[in-house]
């Protein structure tokens, strides 16, 4: 089922006045979300095995504090306390995933338009470098449930690569729609 907004929608429907004059380019995606061809799928694609191999430098450091907190722990006190890691993050990571869904799905009823989107992410950049000093201290803090923590953060991007339509990409579609010039 396809609703209105999206790209096969957009495909299958002929616009009435030919294509728009300018095409916004989305963050990340530039204007090729317009036509989802090769240039489209190898952002994605690229997109994707960055923020994996974000990830996996993310977990290896979650693991290297963890093992250093671990190290202090009586041998009896770490074959639990790694048990409970263990099932902790298997349990985080399908909660990272229904969090990331349940948000995307929450966009996609309204998703943004392009302007919206560009100021929601300069917020985000802005915002941003105050959380990773103010998290570099947690860190060290959070060391005993790092690998849950890292697991949760693996859910979320995994679910955020796997979806079809981004809702920035839905949303700039329906600002289309409603702004045929381009204006």
């Amino acid at each position: 089922m396809t609703t209105s907004t999206s790209s096969e929608a957009s495909r299958s429907q002929p616009s009435g006045f030919g294509s728009p004059t300018q095409i916004p380019a989305l963050q990340g995606l530039g204007t090729s979300w317009y036509e989802r061809g090769t240039r489209y799928w190898l952002r994605r694609v690229f997109m994707a095995l960055f923020l994996l191999a974000v990830m996996a430098f993310c977990c290896f450091m979650a693991l290297a504090f963890y093992d250093g907190f671990r190290s202090v722990l009586p041998s009896a006190v770490r074959t639990v306390w790694d048990w409970a890691q263990a099932v902790a993050s298997c349990v985080a990571v399908v909660w990272g995933w229904l969090v990331q869904r349940r948000a995307l799905n929450k966009q996609l009823l309204d998703p943004p338009t392009p302007n919206e989107f560009r100021n929601r992410k300069s917020g985000e950049v802005r915002r941003s470098t105050g959380l990773a000093i103010v998290g570099r201290g947690l860190v060290v803090l959070a060391a005993p449930v790092l690998p849950a923590l890292a697991a949760f953060a693996v859910g979320w991007i995994v679910a955020m690569l796997t979806v079809r339509e981004y809702p920035s990409e839905v949303g700039a579609r329906r600002w289309l729609q409603e702004h045929p010039s381009g204006t």
